[in-house]
């Protein structure tokens, strides 16, 4: 029994510490003197670049191919967002 309990608190103390991990600095930049959250800076960047993606496709002539560009260029901002915060952050 005393092994038992010797045990659970054991796995109690490795919870808290796995939960305690994500207690880091917070994912920000200063900028100016405001401070950003990083997921900001990866939308805004993901969108410049989902804009690129765009001149892109016009320039190779394949923009017209694109039937659902509502959801395309979102998809790939996001796209973009999230592989930028993988990246730098994960």
């Amino acid at each position: 029994m005393n092994a038992r309990i010797k045990r659970r608190s054991q796995w109690m103390a490795l919870a808290a510490v796995a939960l305690l991990a994500g207690c880091s600095r917070a994912p920000t930049f200063n900028i100016l003197g405001s401070f950003f959250p990083a997921w900001l800076i990866c939308m805004v960047v993901g969108i410049i670049l989902a804009a690129v993606a765009y001149r892109v496709l016009v320039w190779l002539k394949l923009e017209q191919e694109i039937k659902w560009s509502i959801v395309v260029y979102p998809s790939i901002a996001l796209f973009f967002a999230c592989v930028l915060w993988l990246i730098f952050f994960s």
